[in-house]
């Protein structure tokens, strides 16, 4: 018998205060038995950072690896941001760079060898995309206060996350990465 996918419910009070937004945010996000929980987290913290009219996670989850983890459609219905989380195929990032007016990458893995990859093949646009590292430590340390239904306060600024729930209070960094847009010899 197949497992099923697990479902979170996430009540944010967001003060976001490196892009002035404050809003509550209220979302349930499912997380396929193969995704971890570290996995799981890293979209839910790209989606509190990227919160924006349209923005939602892939509707088909894994079920559909073309599409990206998390994304926003303008009114148009045109993709106006794709996130990828991990280490993300640079096939894939080559389409979502042609496909969305931006892109952004949020990595709990190691960044160098995704760094490599990226430097040694084509990728359009690559120096348009904004890619950023998560410390596995701290995501595991959030992963083990998890519960299927979440209420975080969570302050942004300077690429700090403070989340506070219950009476526990943990900071997550969002590092930016630089990636060279020339090929390594």
């Amino acid at each position: 018998m197949a497992q099923t996918s697990t479902l979170y419910r996430f009540k944010i009070d967001l003060s976001d205060i490196d892009r002035g937004v404050y809003e509550n945010l209220e979302f349930r996000v499912a997380q396929h038995p193969s995704e971890t929980s570290i996995y799981l987290l890293s979209k839910v913290i790209a989606y509190i950072v990227n919160a924006q009219e349209g923005i939602e996670f892939s509707p088909q989850g894994l079920g559909d690896p073309e599409a990206p983890a998390v994304r926003a459609l303008d009114l148009n219905g045109t993709m106006a941001l794709w996130i990828e989380i991990g280490s993300p195929n640079p096939k894939k990032l080559h389409k979502a760079t042609k496909a969305a007016k931006v892109v952004k990458v949020y990595t709990y893995k190691d960044p160098k060898p995704l760094i490599a990859e990226l430097n040694s093949q084509t990728v359009h646009k690559l120096e348009t995309i904004k890619f950023f590292a998560l410390k596995p430590k701290s995501l595991d340390e959030l992963s083990q206060s998890l519960q299927r239904d979440n209420r975080w306060n969570v302050i942004v600024q300077n690429d700090v996350l403070t989340i506070h729930f219950g009476s526990v209070t943990m900071e997550l960094e969002l590092l930016p990465i630089h990636v060279s847009t020339s090929p390594l010899s």
